[in-house]
C-alpha cells in the first residue's frame, strides 16, 4: 500500500511536470494588437521593460498632450497649448505624454529611477550613453529600447524608442494617441543611443549658465553644436588649454571636450575649479 501510494504520488508530480513545463520554456508573449511589443532580440532585460511600460499606455489609447510626462514626478500630466499647433488646443483636458515624457516614463518603470528626466535633446545627449549610431547607420545596428532622435544638433525636437523591425513606439503630436510607427529615416532622422541603466562612467561635470553653446572647435568662433538651456550633467573625456575666453566676470584658456556632444565647452561654465580635477589633458 505504501509503494503503491508511493507510485501514484510520482506519477502525479510527474504529470504536474510535464504540465508545467511549456510554460517554463515559453517564448515572449506576441505583441499586443497594437503592433506594440518586443519585435527583436538584443535588447537588454531593462530595454524591454521600458518597451512593455511604453506599449501598455498604447494600448491604453494614452493621448499625446504637449508637456504632457514632466511632472514632478514620471507619469501622465495634463499638458499645455502649443502656440504653433492648432491641434494641441484641447491639450490641458488630455491626461498623457508628449514624446520625451513618454521615454522619461518608460525608463523610470524600467529602472525604478528617473534616469531621463528632460526634453528629447537631453536625453539624447545623456551621460548614460552606452552606444550612438549616426543617421547615415539607418537602423541596421540598433537594438530594441534605443532611442531615435529627430532634428538638428541645435535643436532636436522628437524622440521615440525602437521596437525592432523597423518599427517604433512614439508619442507623435496633439489630437492623436500613443502610436507603433515605421522608423522615419527620411527628413530629419539624426540618430540614435543606447542607454546605460547602470552606473554612470567616466568625469561627470554640472554646468552653470543658460543658453552656452557648446563649439566645434575649442575656439569662441568654432561653429555651434548644441546650447543648454540651463544646468546640465555633462561627461567630460578630457580637457586642454587653448583659447582664452573671457565672460561672465571670469578669464580661463581651459577647454573640455564633451564625448556626448561630440563638441567643446570652456571651461567656465563647468563647476569646479578652472582646471578640472581628474581630467586628463588632451592629446
Amino acid at each position: 500500500m505504501l509503494r503503491r501510494t508511493g507510485i501514484i504520488a510520482t506519477l502525479i508530480g510527474l504529470i504536474a511536470l510535464l504540465l508545467g513545463a511549456p510554460a517554463a520554456f515559453a517564448a515572449p508573449s506576441a505583441p499586443a494588437a497594437s503592433g506594440c511589443g518586443v519585435l527583436a532580440s538584443g535588447g537588454s532585460a531593462a530595454a524591454e521593460r521600458a518597451i512593455a511600460a511604453a506599449c501598455a499606455q498604447v494600448d491604453a489609447s494614452t493621448w499625446y498632450t504637449w508637456g504632457g510626462g514632466h511632472g514632478a514626478q514620471p507619469g501622465a500630466t495634463y499638458g499645455q497649448v502649443d502656440p504653433t499647433d492648432p491641434a494641441s488646443e484641447h491639450d490641458p483636458e488630455r491626461l498623457g505624454f508628449d514624446c520625451s515624457g513618454l521615454v522619461r516614463y518608460a525608463y523610470a518603470q524600467a529602472t525604478g529611477s528617473d534616469i531621463l528626466n528632460g526634453v528629447a535633446s537631453r536625453q539624447y545627449y545623456t551621460v548614460r550613453a552606452a552606444a550612438r549610431f549616426t543617421a547615415a547607420e539607418g537602423t541596421a545596428p540598433l537594438l530594441p529600447g534605443d532611442l531615435l532622435a529627430y532634428g538638428t544638433s541645435q535643436s532636436l525636437h522628437h524622440i521615440a524608442i525602437y521596437l525592432g523591425a523597423g518599427r517604433m513606439v512614439e508619442a507623435k503630436q496633439s489630437g492623436t494617441h500613443l502610436m507603433v510607427s515605421d522608423v522615419r529615416l527620411n527628413g530629419d532622422y539624426f540618430g540614435a543611443v543606447r542607454i546605460n541603466t547602470g552606473p554612470v562612467t567616466g568625469h561627470v561635470f554640472q554646468t552653470w549658465g543658460t543658453g552656452v553653446w557648446t563649439k566645434t572647435a575649442p575656439s569662441v568662433s568654432a561653429g555651434r553644436v548644441y546650447a543648454f538651456p540651463g544646468s546640465t550633467s555633462i561627461r567630460v573625456e578630457c580637457q586642454k588649454h587653448a583659447e582664452v575666453v573671457t565672460a561672465d566676470g571670469y578669464t580661463n584658456d581651459a577647454w573640455s571636450y564633451l564625448p556626448d556632444y561630440k563638441a567643446w565647452m570652456t571651461n567656465i561654465y563647468i563647476k569646479g575649479p578652472a582646471w578640472l580635477d581628474g581630467v586628463p589633458t588632451c592629446p
